[in-house]
Parts: structure tokens; C-alpha cells; sequence
């Protein structure tokens, strides 16, 4: 196993100035650490190897931790900084041991509301899903697996066949997901075949392209995809595969396409989403920090994401 990534961020973060009336986001404790329930729980999920292209996704996780210290927990209007959150760490292989890193979202998804997992390649949406899911089974709940609903913000389909980071979505569904809760947003033209936009069709999942959320608000797009995903009140998992940006904002993104969305619309359509109870998980993906720019904009875009979710969380009360 290689080093924590939690404690690489807490050396770095130890090398920042300090000041006492501007403190910085992140350093949350060791989720092991922390006797009971908490409001939201980090958990990294590095996959990379089954990537259809080379990627350094697994450095990742501790990237976007150190990341998170460059910005506060303070956002007008909410109480971020009054929420309880904890850090489960990284799984160990989550490509080869799979199982394992579902268990470790599980337990975390047992004690929180909000499981928010960093990959890591698309493949890390799998164990970020089915453990959530696991754990309302395990609690008693009727709103996992079946049930349960699915939104993705992805230039891509990811319904390609076998276990790549180009078939999380054709996965979950073949394990017992409805495909009529599945709402794709920011679908690309040129980045996908009509082979698998016609298996969408097929499935029944439902496609918001990047076009329509031009024409909407992303608040109006996420009300659009809870509606579906969240039909007859099942628990939602959220994929952002960053890439569903443009490719100026997130080079470290190896499928990124020109003319994708912006960080705003990416940042706002996360705290939209996580504004409604029904989301449990919220996974981010498809970001390789070894590929970023030297000003690191693409890990920093996911560590706001990051804020953003436990903003919509906040907002929750």
C-alpha cells in the first residue's frame, strides 16, 4: 500500500501560512477516528489501470486533498464550516480489489449523508455506486439497487461493454439499475458513436446534451434529472466526470473536448444536486493531477466541486 494520501495533504498544508480568522477547507479528521454519524465523508477511489487511455488518475485523490487548503469553508448564505466531515482515505487497488473499495464506501455511506468519492478514472463510479446503495440495503432501505437512480455529468455515454472507464454506466445497469433512471447531462457531439447513443435510446436512458444546457439553467437541468433519476423517492448517485468541461478549464482532463461546459456550470450543478436529500454519493472522476497545468486548475475545479457539494448539503437544514 503506498503512503496515505492524508497525511502527504497535512505536511502540505503544514507548510501554508496560518491565519487564525481565515481557515482553510479540508484536514477533516480520520473517518476511523470518529465515533458515530457524520454529515459527509471523503473516500478516494484512485482507478486508472483499466483505462482506454493511459492515465496518472490515481494521484488524484491526494492532489485534490491538498488541493481543498487553498480555499475556505466559508460560502455566503450556508454553514459549511458547522458541518461534520470525516476522511475514510484512499482504497487500496480499487481497480484489483474492486469489492473492497465498495465496502469502503459502504461503511462510509452507513454513517453520513453525503459519501462524496474522488477517483480517480470513470471506472471509480462503480464502487462509489454499489457501496452506497449497499449500505441503505443494509440499513433497511428499499431505495438501493433497483430502486436507486443515476445522474451523470459526462461528455460521454460510458456504456461501452467489458470493465474499462469507458463502461461504469453499461456496468451498474447490467448489475440491476433501471435504465429509466439514468439521466446523462452534457453529452458531446463528436465524442461519442451512434452505436451506444443508440443503446441509450434503447435502454430508455434519458440524454440532456451539452447544447440543451446551454439553452437552461443547470438548476433547471438538475430539477429536470432528480426528477427522473429521483422518480418514486429512490436514493441518486452522481457521477461529474470532469471532462464535461471545456478543455481550457480542465487540461489535466484526458478526453476534455472544446466548447464543453464551464466551471461555473459545472460548480453550480453540483450544489443544485446535492441540495436534495435523495443524493447520497456524488463521485468525481476523470482527472489525471499528473497532466494538470503548473497552476493546477483542474484539481482546484475539483476540490470547489468538492465545497460545492457540502455547500448543497448545508443548505439541506
Amino acid at each position: 500500500m503506498t503512503e496515505d494520501s492524508r497525511e502527504q495533504a497535512r505536511r502540505a498544508r503544514e507548510a501554508m501560512s496560518v491565519d487564525a480568522l481565515w481557515p482553510r477547507a479540508g484536514g477533516w479528521p480520520d473517518f476511523e477516528s470518529v465515533e458515530g454519524d457524520v454529515d459527509a465523508v471523503l473516500v478516494g477511489l484512485g482507478t486508472h489501470s483499466t483505462s482506454i487511455s493511459l492515465t496518472n488518475a490515481h494521484t488524484t485523490p491526494g492532489a485534490v486533498r491538498e488541493a481543498l487548503a487553498r480555499y475556505s469553508p466559508f460560502a455566503y448564505g450556508t454553514s459549511v464550516d458547522e458541518l461534520v466531515v470525516a476522511d475514510a482515505g484512499d482504497a487500496d487497488d480499487p481497480d484489483a480489489r474492486e469489492a473492497d473499495a465498495a465496502a469502503l464506501v459502504q461503511d462510509a455511506a452507513s454513517r453520513s449523508r453525503l459519501v462524496i468519492a474522488l477517483g480517480g478514472d470513470n471506472a471509480a463510479t462503480v464502487p462509489a455506486a454499489v457501496g452506497t446503495w449497499e449500505a441503505h440495503r443494509a440499513g433497511g432501505s428499499e431505495a438501493g439497487g433497483a430502486q436507486a437512480g443515476l445522474i451523470t455529468l459526462d461528455a460521454h455515454h460510458d456504456l461501452r461493454d467489458g470493465v474499462s472507464n469507458g463502461s461504469p454506466v453499461q456496468r451498474l445497469i447490467s448489475a440491476g439499475l433501471d435504465p429509466r433512471r439514468v439521466v446523462q447531462v452534457g453529452i458531446q457531439d463528436f465524442a461519442n458513436s451512434r452505436a451506444y447513443a443508440e443503446r441509450a435510446g434503447d435502454l430508455g436512458v434519458t440524454v440532456i446534451s451539452r447544447a440543451e444546457c446551454e439553452a437552461a439553467s443547470m438548476a433547471a437541468v438538475a430539477e429536470r434529472a432528480l426528477s427522473i433519476a429521483g422518480a418514486g423517492g429512490g436514493i441518486v448517485h452522481v457521477d461529474i466526470d470532469v471532462d464535461a468541461c471545456d478543455r481550457s478549464v480542465v487540461p489535466g482532463c484526458p478526453a476534455s473536448v472544446p466548447g464543453g461546459l464551464s466551471a461555473w456550470q459545472l460548480r453550480s450543478f453540483v450544489r443544485e444536486l446535492c441540495r436534495d436529500a435523495r443524493v447520497r454519493s456524488i463521485d468525481f472522476t476523470e482527472v489525471d493531477a499528473s497532466a494538470d497545468t503548473e497552476d493546477g486548475r483542474t484539481v482546484r475545479l475539483v476540490a470547489l466541486g468538492v465545497l460545492e457539494a457540502l455547500a448543497g448539503l448545508a443548505e439541506r437544514r
